[in-house]
């Protein structure tokens, strides 16, 4: 077996996905350093979580990576979407990646309760966070380069 061929039987698994269920996102611009700070665990724990039970063993490498988050809050959402993404990526650090300046495209939308929510493919992850008792928030990781070219 090549080094290519081993080496790749230990990176990280994506495109990556995860949800957390129930929880409302601490906004980065909150003033509660400590609420912030358990929320970012969170995130940290949940993307673990799941990481491990796809592959006991990886290593962390500096592929370029997509972020997709979708939020369906339980009501209209109070404050700004982009606010949530910052913790959100802080979280994934050393867990899903070495630092988030790999993140080359983030893509964050809420689905409010009442709007329209069309999916034309969505993956088992996706479908599940729809369907869930809110507030939910799903998020992907990919390092499909197909999915970070222009359209």
């Amino acid at each position: 077996m090549g080094k290519a061929e081993s080496d790749s039987e230990f990176e990280m698994p994506f495109p990556f996905e995860f949800t957390i269920e129930q929880v409302t996102p601490v906004s980065a611009q909150t003033k509660n350093n400590a609420a912030k700070k358990r929320w970012i665990e969170m995130v940290s724990q949940y993307a673990k979580k799941d990481i491990d039970s796809v592959r006991e063993q990886y290593f962390l490498d500096n592929r370029a990576l997509c972020v997709t988050i979708y939020y369906f809050p339980d009501s209209k959402m109070q404050g700004d979407v982009d606010n949530i993404v910052k913790p959100i990526l802080d979280g994934m650090i050393s867990v899903a990646y070495p630092d988030d300046k790999l993140i080359e495209r983030c893509v964050v939308q809420k689905f409010e309760p009442g709007g329209m929510h069309i999916f034309s493919s969505p993956s088992q992850t996706l479908e599940a966070a729809i369907g869930t008792e809110k507030p939910c928030l799903y998020i992907r990781l990919e390092d499909d380069p197909v999915s970070r070219s222009a359209s």
